[in-house]
């Protein structure tokens, strides 16, 4: 396997991010910050953010508790250190409360793409499998192969789940879209499809051509707030 953190994604030789670095960008990114602001928390410069989140190398630990704390994450979530674990194995927050997400936002945080799971009831019995997925208005597309379980979600009414869990705060949230789901064949509707909403690569790997399009019947969404910062 290529070292990616020093060959880089063109494998010309130049820097590459390291895993440090897009767990940064990527927990920046999903809070909607600019790298000034980062700087701003960390009382560093953003150019020393750009460096941190576009090259590899080492950080001295007060900078990463620093930022662990400006990202509003743990120090073990940012250098990779729960990435074997399941979320949410911390305590519960002081003064949890569990709302319900109105329709609008729930769209908003499935987003364009992203890793959702899939439920299957077959003769195999009741299963949810993870799938890289798609949103294009109110569908759910994902690649698959034919014979694989997930395809066996096509002809049924089925659910599709996409969850976020910060385990710095104790606190996330649940998105669930039930509906028809359909196999996509047609090839202009494929083509229609993917250049509408992109290609999915799914991080399984090999042949999986079979487009699945769940048509979103219900939607409905819960939060759970903390009083944490």
């Amino acid at each position: 396997m290529t070292d990616r953190s020093k060959t880089g994604a063109d494998g010309d030789g130049a820097p590459a991010a390291g895993d440090f670095g897009r767990r940064v960008a990527a927990r920046r990114e999903y809070l909607g910050l600019s790298r000034g602001e980062v700087a701003l928390r960390t009382a560093s410069a953003p150019g020393y953010i750009e460096y941190v989140e576009t090259q590899p190398g080492s950080h001295g630990m007060g900078f990463v508790v620093r930022l662990a704390h400006a990202l509003e994450t743990t120090v073990d979530e940012l250098t990779g250190g729960t990435v074997d674990l399941p979320p949410g194995a911390g305590r519960a927050a002081g003064h949890p409360r569990l709302v319900e997400i109105g329709q609008d936002e729930c769209w908003t945080l499935v987003g364009r793409r992203g890793v959702g799971r899939v439920v299957v009831s077959d003769e195999g019995g009741p299963a949810v499998y993870p799938v890289n997925y798609v949103c294009v208005e109110n569908r759910i597309a994902y690649r698959t192969s034919p014979d694989s379980r997930p395809a066996h979600a096509v002809g049924h009414e089925t659910a599709f789940e996409v969850d976020h869990i910060d385990d710095a705060f104790s606190r996330g949230w649940s998105v669930l879209v039930v509906g028809a789901a359909d196999a996509l064949t047609e090839p202009r509707d494929v083509a229609a499809l993917e250049n509408e909403a992109g290609t999915v690569t799914p991080w399984a790997g090999g042949e999986r051509d079979l487009w699945v399009v769940v048509t979103a019947d219900r939607v409905t969404g819960r939060r759970i707030e903390t009083d944490a910062p």
